[in-house]
């Protein structure tokens, strides 16, 4: 399962704490996207999850963040 959330006009911490309760509800494997345009959400989320079993990739398309968590 890939879930998409999207973040869009949200500032933080508000898609931070979407994207843990997104990513509790998943598997090993299954990714979860934040969609965001706001730049300080990409920071916020990489220290968040910095000692969480994850991977995380960020997509930049001109303002707009694509920020994937996979749980590992």
């Amino acid at each position: 399962m890939n879930k998409e959330i999207d973040c869009i006009g949200l500032f933080c911490p508000i898609p931070v704490i979407k994207a843990k309760v997104a990513f509790k509800n998943i598997n090993s494997y299954e990714t979860v996207t934040i969609v965001t345009d706001h730049s300080c959400t990409q920071q916020g989320i990489l220290e968040a999850f910095k000692n969480y079993n994850c991977n995380i990739e960020v997509e930049d398309d001109g303002g707009i963040w694509y920020i994937k968590i996979t749980k590992l």
